[in-house]
């Protein structure tokens, strides 16, 4: 059944590489739990794979391992992160300004990761942004389809992602998929996935959460097809391609 008509903004926000540069921590556990199952990888080859699930990130990276091997190396993975992986995140230029925004329009935000659930807190913690969200609006272990579903319970009329993954997850939210170019994906691909909307970096967030808003207080329907009335992307896709360099 559809929902009700929602009059304030609900924006969900990715973590990895979206809100957080994780991708130094994300590799070194990474290099450390499939070195301890005798698979040697480099950092860089694990780039492009942050914000995938976890599981599905060490077959990739390790396919000659066996379904029961992978499990045990995403295991041991999570044991290590909190370790090896937690105080290197550091937030992007714009985060903290980003999960603001939607309380100045009466709402509030939420996020919705793939990262082991406990490690979402952590993370939040560290990069100094858990007090942007409330405990109970904070959800891990979602890829996808799956991130839509969560989304769609908390309300969102927003979310906010680096890989096409996550615009799927807004389609099935019935939200806006709003894309930002500081992960591995480029304005192209997100826009080819589907993204209604692509900015350079969170800065560019709260002037088209303003438009957002207004549309939702007015009555407007909120979901797909807002990129008409967004602010088209800055020229900041080098500089995000650049970000994207240093995971």
């Amino acid at each position: 059944m559809p929902r009700p008509r929602a009059d304030r903004p609900v924006v969900g926000f990715d973590l990895d590489m979206t809100l957080v540069d994780s991708s130094d921590g994300i590799a070194a556990t990474l290099l450390a739990a499939l070195g301890e199952a005798g698979v040697e990888v480099t950092a860089e080859q694990t780039r492009p794979y942050a914000g995938m699930p976890l599981e599905l990130i060490v077959a990739g990276l390790a396919p000659q391992l066996d379904a029961a091997r992978v499990a045990a190396v995403a295991a041991r993975y999570r044991e290590l992160y909190p370790v090896l992986g937690v105080d290197s995140v550091r937030s992007y230029p714009g985060a903290a300004a980003a999960l603001a925004a939607p309380a100045a329009h009466g709402g509030r935000s939420v996020v919705v990761s793939a990262k082991h659930t406990p490690n979402v807190h952590r993370v939040l913690a560290s990069a100094g942004l858990a007090g942007a969200v409330a405990p109970g609006d904070v959800a891990g272990d979602l890829f996808a389809e799956a991130k839509g579903v969560r989304l769609a319970e908390l309300g969102a009329t927003a979310y906010v992602g680096d890989h096409p993954g996550d615009v799927r997850a807004a389609r099935v939210a019935g939200a806006v998929a709003v894309a930002v170019t500081t992960g591995a994906h480029d304005a192209d691909a997100l826009r080819s996935a589907g993204a209604d909307v692509v900015l350079a970096s969170l800065d560019a967030f709260p002037s088209w959460l303003a438009g957002h808003a207004a549309r939702l207080a007015g009555g407007a329907p909120e979901g797909p097809g807002e990129a008409r009335d967004a602010p088209r992307e800055q020229h900041g896709d080098v500089g995000a391609r650049r970000a994207a360099g240093r995971r």
